[in-house]
């Protein structure tokens, strides 16, 4: 799972709309925490895919991960209600 972790890090750095994060908003979460919030993916077509929550900010050309958290299946349980996430950071 470290080196998932490390490789999705580092796509995301470099371009966070890598086409192997399959990066999207999750409209529930904007929805609820008052900012875009976007999921990417840590793997694929495994049990509980691993996901990482995160959003533009706080600076310029920064992004700040808030989560990181198996696929919470949403079309079957409202799994997004579920998702607890960090502190989103203070916007510039």
């Amino acid at each position: 799972m470290f080196r998932l972790i490390v490789k999705s890090l580092n796509y995301l750095s470099q371009n966070p709309k890598h086409n192997s994060l399959n990066s999207h908003e999750i409209f529930p979460l904007s929805q609820r925490y008052g900012i875009r919030v976007w999921q990417s993916y840590l793997e694929n077509r495994t049990p509980s895919a691993g996901r990482i929550y995160w959003v533009y900010g706080p600076g310029k050309n920064q992004i700040t991960i808030i989560g990181l958290e198996p696929h919470p299946e949403d079309r079957k349980s409202k799994g997004y209600e579920k998702i607890v996430l960090s502190a989103l950071p203070r916007q510039n």
